[in-house]
C-alpha cells in the first residue's frame, strides 16, 4: 500500500468513514479511494468548545479523556446543584434523567442522562392502521386530504377497533413550489407542512374541488395557498390573537417564515429551487438584506408564520381526536431521515448539515441499483459540537403531538450511506453516526412525550443493530414480504421478535393485493427496472404465493386450494400477520381495502405517481364496506384492545 493511500485510509477511519462494507447478501465490498477522498473533502470535522457526554440513569459516566479530576459541580436540568467528585475519569451515577451540565473548574460538559429504555407499548396485542394523509378523503370534496381529514380518519379507525394510526411525515415542505410534494424530502423537519393545516379550526371551509384518482399537486397546492392567503388577509384581529400570542419570542418560527416568504418570492421571480439560487446577499439569514426584506414584506412573513401555527394546532387536534375516540396510542408520527439542502433548515442552520453530500442506500433488494434520495442529513460532527441540539429539536417537533414516532431508515442512527455530489448512488460509503448518544436522546424524549419509538430496520442491517434496538426498546419492523428463511419460505409470525411491530407492508412495498396479482412485476417491467424475464418472474411469484398460502394454512388462518382472486389471499395474509407475537400490528389502509396500487415506488420520481394516489372513498365509508368490516373484525378477534 502506498503512503498516500495509507494516509487516506487512516484519515477515513479517524472520522468514522468505513472503507469496507457488507451487502444484504453478505458479500464484502471495498470503497474506491477516489470516493473516500471526495467524501473527506466535504466533511467539516472540526470540534468546538462544547463537550457532550451521554450516559444511563444509575450508572457511572465516563468523561472525555483529559477531563479534570476532583470536586465538580453538577447542575441538574431542573436547576438543582450538587457537588460530585470525579475520580479515574468517571462521574458518579446520576438518578435523574434529563439534560444536565457538569462544571469542573473552567471546563463545562453537557450531559444527557437517559432512562434505560424508550417508552414501552401498552400491554396486550392490538392493531393500528397506516395512512398517507393527502390520500384521505373527507366529508367534503377537496383536492387532497389535510389534518382535518386525518382527525376524521382517526375517529373512524378508533370506532373500528384500531389503537394507533401511523401517518406520513408532516414535515415542512416548500409551500410556493407545487412540485415539491414528497413527504420524505422536506425543507425542514423542525416545522410542519403548512398546506396540511385544517382551516376548520379558524372557521373556514375550502372551496370544493373535484376529487380525482390522482392528486394534481400543480393545481391543488397553489389553489389552497391562494385561498388561505385570502382567509388570513380578511381574518378579524380577534381570530388571529391566539396566533399573535403564541408567535411572540419564537425566533425559530420567524426564521422558517422568512425562508418561506423569500422562497416564494424568488421561486416566482426565477424558479429558484433553494436558497443557493437566491442572490448572494440573501444567503445569510441574519444579514441586512434579509432583515430589510422581512420588514418590507411583513405581511408575507406573518402569513407563513400563521400557516405554521395553524398546522401545529391542526396536528394537536388530530391527536386529540384519536385519543378522545379511544385510541391507546393515537398518531404515530413519521421522522424522515433527512432534508433538502436548499430548504429552510439548510438556510437557517446550515452548519448542522452534511453539505456537499447526499444520502441514500447501497444496492439492496428494495433498490437493486442503489438509491440516492437527493437529500442531506445532520452531520455527526456538528451534533457533537452543538450538544445534539438539532437532533433534540427535530425529535421534539416530530413527536410533539403523537403517541409514537417511526424513524424512517433507522439504520441512519448508526451509519449513513453518503454520496458525493455528482456520483452515482453506488459510489458512496458508510459514515458512522454517534449511535449510543442518539439512542439515549431518543429514550429521554420518548418518556417526555409519552411516545413509543419504532425504527425502520429494513435493508442492509449492520450486525448487532437489532439487538441494540431491542435493548433500548426501539421497536423494529417485521414486514410480511421480507420475513423469510434462507430458503425463501415465509416464516411463522409467531416466531417474530416481540420487540418489533408487525406489518403487512409499507408505503414502499407492493400492497397485498398488488403483490398477489403481480402488479409490482408489471410496474418493474413497464419502467425497465428489472433485468429478468417477466414471464419467469410471474412463474416465480406463483411459487411464492403457494408458499404464503401454505404458511397461512399451517397457521390455521387459511383453508382450501390457493385462490387466484386477491381478496381471500388478502384475508389470509392479514390473519397470518395478526398471529405475530409483536404487540402492535400496523396494516396500511390499502391492504384493509384490498387496493392493488402502492403509494410510492422507491427509486422513481415522475415515472410512477408517487404520493399522488387518492383513496376511493372516505375512511368511514371504506371501513363500512363488507369486506373491510370482515377484515377489521378478524383483527379485533385476533388482537382485542
Amino acid at each position: 500500500m502506498t503512503g498516500g493511500a495509507s494516509d487516506l485510509h487512516a484519515r477515513a477511519a479517524a472520522v468514522g468513514l468505513c472503507r469496507e462494507w457488507q451487502n444484504a447478501d453478505g458479500r464484502q465490498h471495498i470503497v474506491a479511494d477516489d470516493v473516500l477522498d471526495a467524501i473527506l473533502a466535504t466533511l467539516d470535522t472540526c470540534g468546538g468548545d462544547r463537550a457532550f457526554v451521554s450516559g444511563d440513569v444509575g450508572a457511572a459516566v465516563r468523561l472525555p479523556d483529559g477531563a479534570p479530576q476532583g470536586a465538580a459541580e453538577l447542575m441538574l436540568e431542573g436547576g438543582a446543584r450538587r457537588t460530585v467528585t470525579i475520580a479515574d475519569g468517571m462521574l458518579p451515577a446520576i438518578a435523574e434523567p434529563g439534560y444536565h451540565r457538569l462544571h469542573i473548574g473552567d471546563t463545562a460538559i453537557d450531559l444527557a442522562i437517559a432512562p434505560p429504555t424508550c417508552r414501552s407499548l401498552p400491554d396486550g396485542r392490538f392493531w393500528g392502521a397506516a395512512v398517507q394523509i393527502p390520500a384521505l378523503r373527507g366529508r367534503s370534496d377537496t383536492a387532497y386530504g389535510d389534518l382535518g381529514t386525518l382527525a376524521d380518519a382517526a375517529r373512524a379507525f378508533a370506532a373500528a377497533g384500531a389503537q394507533a394510526l401511523a401517518i406520513s411525515p408532516t414535515h415542512a415542505l416548500f409551500p410556493a413550489d407545487a412540485g415539491r410534494f414528497s413527504p420524505y424530502a422536506p425543507s425542514s423537519r423542525l416545522f410542519h407542512h403548512a398546506l396540511l393545516a385544517d382551516p376548520a379550526l379558524i372557521g373556514a371551509t375550502p372551496p370544493p374541488a373535484p376529487v380525482q384518482p390522482l392528486i394534481d399537486w400543480s393545481d391543488a397546492l397553489p389553489a389552497r395557498l391562494a385561498w388561505l392567503r385570502q382567509v388570513f388577509d380578511g381574518a378579524p384581529a380577534a381570530l388571529l390573537e391566539p396566533f399573535r400570542h403564541d408567535r411572540a419570542g419564537r425566533d425559530d418560527l420567524d426564521a422558517q417564515a422568512r425562508f418561506d416568504a423569500l422562497h416564494a418570492h424568488f421561486f416566482a421571480a426565477n424558479r429558484a429551487s433553494g436558497w443557493q439560487d437566491w442572490p448572494a446577499q440573501y444567503h445569510d439569514p441574519a444579514g441586512e438584506a434579509v432583515a430589510r426584506y422581512a420588514a418590507e414584506h411583513a405581511s408575507d412573513v406573518d402569513f407563513y408564520a400563521f400557516l405554521q401555527w395553524l398546522a401545529e394546532q391542526s396536528l394537536a387536534a388530530a391527536q386529540q381526536a384519536a385519543r378522545d375516540a379511544g385510541m391507546r396510542i393515537g398518531l404515530i408520527a413519521d421522522l424522515a431521515v433527512g432534508m433538502d439542502a436548499g430548504g429552510a433548515h439548510g438556510w437557517s442552520r446550515r452548519d448542522d448539515l452534511l453539505t456537499g453530500l447526499s444520502i441514500g442506500a447501497p444496492p439492496d433488494p428494495l433498490g437493486p441499483q442503489g438509491q440516492d434520495w437527493g437529500i442531506t442529513a445532520l452531520s455527526p460532527f456538528a451534533l457533537r459540537r452543538t450538544g445534539f441540539d438539532a437532533f433534540i429539536r427535530t425529535v421534539r417537533a416530530t413527536v410533539c403531538h403523537a403517541g409514537g414516532i417511526r424513524i424512517d431508515h433507522a439504520l441512519g442512527l448508526k451509519r449513513l450511506w453518503v454520496i458525493p455530489a455528482g456520483r452515482p448512488s453506488h459510489e458512496g460509503a458508510y459514515l458512522a453516526m454517534p449511535f449510543d448518544d442518539l439512542l439515549r436522546i431518543l429514550a429521554i424524549e420518548s418518556h417526555r412525550a409519552g411516545a413509543v419509538v419504532i425504527g425502520e430496520d429494513l435493508g442492509t442491517v449492520p450486525p448487532g443493530f437489532r439487538d441494540t434496538m431491542a435493548e433500548r426498546r426501539l421497536y423494529g419492523m417485521r414486514v410480511l414480504p421480507f420475513e423469510r428463511d434462507k430458503q425463501g419460505r415465509f416464516t411463522d409470525p409467531a416466531d417474530w421478535d416481540a420487540c418489533a411491530v408487525a406489518m403487512t407492508g409499507t408505503h414502499d412495498t407492493a400492497t397485498l393485493a398488488g403483490w398477489w396479482s403481480g402488479r409490482d412485476i408489471t410496474w418493474a417491467h413497464k419502467l425497465k427496472r428489472s433485468d429478468g424475464d417477466e414471464a419467469t418472474e410471474r412463474v416465480r411469484r406463483i411459487g411464492e404465493r403457494k408458499q404464503l398460502w401454505t404458511t397461512a394454512t399451517e397457521a390455521g388462518v387459511a383453508k382450501g386450494p390457493m385462490p387466484n382472486d386477491p381478496a381471500p389471499a388478502v384475508d389470509a395474509a392479514l390473519a397470518l400477520t395478526a398471529t405475530a407475537r409483536c404487540p402492535l400490528l400496523i396494516v396500511p389502509i390499502e391492504d384493509l381495502v384490498g387496493i392493488e396500487e402502492q403509494p410510492n415506488l422507491p427509486g422513481t420520481t415522475d415515472e410512477h405517481p408517487n404520493w399522488r394516489r387518492r383513496l376511493p372513498d372516505t375512511t368511514a365509508a371504506l371501513l363500512a364496506r363488507p369486506e373491510v368490516t370482515r377484515r377489521t373484525a378478524l383483527l379485533n378477534e385476533a388482537r382485542p384492545a
